[in-house]
Formats: C-alpha cells, structure tokens, sequence
C-alpha cells in the first residue's frame, strides 16, 4: 500500500510538469502578417485607396445574391451540391479531420484489455487464463505532443478555410459561366439581327437593280457582306454551345449544351461602396488558410525540438492470472503494477537535428507562400478595381456610340434610297453600328465578370457578416448530396 501511495504522489508530480512548456506565443496571427507583409504597405494612389479610407464594410460570403437573379442563386447552389472538386475538397476536410483526431488522442491515457485462455490439456485439465488492463501515458512535459495536436488543429483550420475559399472560387465561375452564356446567347440573336439587316440591304440592292438605278457593283458587295455576316452568326452559335457546356460541367451535369439562359443580363449590383475593407489578410479564406499553415508549420518545428528531450511515461495496470493445470506461487491475486519510463535519445546518427532543420525550412517555405498569396490578393482587389472603374467608363461611351451609330444608319439608308449615297458607306455603317453592339455587349459581360473578381478577391461581398468567421462552420465535412 505504501509503494502505490508513493507512485500516484509521483505520478501526480509528473503530471504537474507536464504543462510546464508555454506554446501561447508559437502562431501569432499578428507576428506571422507582420513578417509576411513586408513591402505590402498600400501606396496612396492604389486603387483600393481611392475608395477605401478605413476597414469597417463587412463581407457577406454568399456575394453572388448581390445580382439579384434567382436563376444565378439556384445555379450556384446546385455547383455547390455535385461539383466534383468541391467534393474533393470536402474529402481533404475529413481526412484532416481524422488526423487532428490522431494528433490529439496521444494528449490522453491509451487504456488496454488483455485477455487469455489456455487451450485443452488432457481430459479435464484447462490451461493458463487471465485477464488484465493495461494503462500507458506520456507526461508531455516539453509541449511536443501539444504542439502535434495544436499542428493538426491548423492544418484542420487551413483544410477547412480552403474548402470555404474553393466554394467562392467554384460559385465565381459559374457566375461568370453564367454571364458568358448570356452574352453569348445575346451576341447570337444580334449577329441574327445584322443578318436579318444585310439581307434587306441585299433586296434593295437587288430593287434597284431591277428599276435602273443601282449596278451589279452593289449587288455583289451586299451579298459578300450578307455571307461574312452569316459565318459570324454561325461562330457565335458556336460559343454559345461552348459556354453552355462549359456552364454544365462546373454543376457536374453531362455537358449537353442545354442549360437554358435568360434574354438579358442582369443590371448588376449597385456602385462600390466607400470603406471596403484594406485588411484582406484577416478576410480571405485562402488568406487565413495560408496563414494557418505557418502556425502548422511552427507547431511542428516546436514538436521536432521537443523530440531531442527525454520522454516520461507513467505505466500502471492490473492483472489476474489463474490456472487448473499448474501451481502457481501463492500472491495477491489480482496484481497492482505500475512504473515511470524514461527515455532519453543519446545517438541517433543526426536524426532528431536534422527533423528540427526540415521542420524549420518547411516554416520558411509556409511564411514565404504566406506572403506571396497576401501580396495576390491584394494584386486581385487592385486588378478587379481598375478593371471595374475602367468598364464602367466604357459602358457609358459604348451606349453613346450606339445611339450615334443607329442615327448614322438610318441617314445613310435614306440616302442610298434615293440615291446621293452608294451601298459601300451603307454597309460600313452598318458594320460599325453592329461592331459598338457586339462590343458594349461584351462590355456589359465584362463588368458583371469583374464584380465577381472584386467578391472573389475580398472574400465576400459589402452588405453582411464577415465571410472568414464563419468559414470553418460552413465547411464541416460534407455529407454526400441527395440524388438528383
């Protein structure tokens, strides 16, 4: 009875050193942004600084309902249920999931049953039978196995926020699959209509050649126009088709080019507002996701070191042993055993030192991919920024050049009527005012295109919560979608 008062007194002194080793500064958020963001200070003319003076406009994660179109929402839910990357990303949250169980389960006693039997021996005899339980425990005394659970709970973090990161970047491209299958669609019903328009001008050309006044001259220069107008039309029913597949594989259905798409593009979200936020290093998922593999990275630089220390293990179990075939010694039965184990690496060829140096280099190379995403990200929001400022410029000169263009048209059809105009300025004209069309078109696309840059890049869009808060909620381990 004295031995096991003195072993719970000594393992309970062992249990008090076990949380000696202080990890609360491994990891610092603050300290990692710090040494990543070296030379990433935003200079005053940046295009962020032109609408951005503080960081207190919350993001919503769910941006693509910012464009108000019921159909975008339903695509965009549907991508998020049966895309197969998105699966798979789901699948690299479970496994970091079992491995953060793994990690943490050495913080806890490993309690084990083991039973015996003997066999038959003769007619009546029966063998050795027992049954004992075994209890083993490493006193984590200089943090190492808290730093392997504390580096499995980062790389959990950083699976999780990546999945929440590849679920805005799956939604972005069907959003902007979307866009491009509208206009697409669009730029087809306006090359149908220039044909439409070039097979007038042909039977006038063909009119006036029949009264008298027109010549041949025209008449085949509006058929060569009519034919290059129709091989257009057939290009863009090609894109079309194209977009339309593209669009279909994003939401993991069979690429049959049948997706229905609506007549016109959405008018689009409202302006940017001022104040968006600066602090895209505490924003973005795969920001904070790349951030959390530093601290991965730290923790297990942290466990690596601590292996170079001695191990202490507590041992107890308990056990009885009873037998019809042989006599055994008389004791106590059951039989109360228990011990400490330490173990000290001595030699081991450079194995422990060289893990520390591997540990250490892999910590450079998170810290250094850590600021190269920082600085992408802030090179996204100054892309999408510009490109927005600028598309809007375009927009508002491209609809003037049409309402021109459609005047000029119908002067120069008045005047080849009644013959002051021949049909080469007639067609040109035409050409042109298709041109600015098909351009403030694509312009109209690419405004709608680069506002999903702009959520994407800040991960989320102005008029909610933060998106990062609840990335890791929004992206537990999926269960697999319901037949369709």
């Amino acid at each position: 009875m004295q031995s096991r008062r003195q072993l719970l007194l000594s393992a309970g002194a062992m249990a008090a050193l076990a949380g000696c080793a202080d990890m609360s500064g491994i990891g610092s958020q603050a300290s990692m942004r710090d040494a990543a963001s070296v030379g990433l200070q935003q200079p005053a003319g940046s295009s962020v600084a032109k609408v951005s003076d503080i960081a207190s406009v919350d993001i919503d994660a769910q941006w693509w309902r910012a464009f108000g179109d019921p159909q975008l929402d339903a695509l965009v839910r549907e991508a998020l249920a049966y895309n197969y990357d998105l699966q798979a990303a789901a699948a690299r949250v479970e496994q970091a999931v079992a491995y953060q169980g793994i990690a943490g389960s050495a913080l806890y006693p490993q309690v084990s049953v083991l039973g015996r039997k003997g066999g038959q021996m003769g007619g009546d005899g029966s063998g050795l039978q027992g049954l004992g339980l075994l209890v083993n425990w490493e006193l984590d005394v200089w943090g190492r196995v808290r730093a392997g659970a504390a580096a499995a709970d980062a790389q959990y973090a950083s699976a999780a926020l990546d999945a929440q990161y590849a679920r805005q970047s799956i939604a972005a491209q069907v959003a902007k699959s979307w866009f491009l299958a509208t206009e697409a669609r669009l730029q087809k019903e306006l090359a149908d209509r220039t044909v439409a328009d070039s097979q007038r001008l042909s039977s006038l050309a063909s009119d006036r050649l029949r009264v008298g006044i027109g010549d041949e001259y025209d008449m085949a220069l509006a058929q060569a126009n009519l034919s290059t107008l129709k091989d257009a039309a057939q290009k863009m029913e090609l894109a079309r088709q194209q977009a339309l597949r593209a669009l279909e594989v994003l939401l993991g259905r069979y690429p049959a080019a049948q997706a229905g798409v609506p007549s016109d593009l959405p008018r689009g979200p409202g302006p940017i507002p001022a104040g968006l936020p600066a602090a895209l290093l505490e924003r973005r998922p795969d920001v904070v996701a790349a951030e959390r593999r530093v601290a991965a990275a730290m923790y297990a630089t942290e466990q690596a070191k601590a292996a170079r220390l001695p191990s202490i293990r507590l041992t107890g179990g308990v056990n009885t042993v009873s037998s019809e075939l042989f006599v055994l010694k008389e004791r106590d039965n059951p039989v109360w055993s228990g011990g400490v184990t330490l173990l000290a690496p001595i030699f081991l060829g450079g194995q422990l030192q060289a893990q520390v140096e591997l540990r250490t280099a892999e910590q450079k190379q998170a810290l250094a991919n850590y600021g190269q995403i920082g600085a992408r990200a802030f090179s996204d929001v100054e892309n999408a920024l510009s490109a927005v400022f600028a598309l809007d410029a375009r927009d508002q000169i491209l609809r003037q050049g049409v309402l021109e263009n459609e005047r000029a048209v119908e002067l120069a059809t008045s005047r080849y009527k009644v013959g002051s105009s021949d049909m080469r300025a007639l067609l040109q004209q035409n050409l042109a005012l298709y041109a600015t069309q098909s351009t403030l078109l694509q312009v109209r696309s690419d405004r709608l295109a680069q506002r999903v840059n702009l959520y994407l890049a800040l991960g989320g869009s102005f008029d909610a919560q933060p998106a990062v808060a609840a990335a890791l909620a929004a992206t537990q381990p999926a269960t697999q979608p319901a037949a369709r």
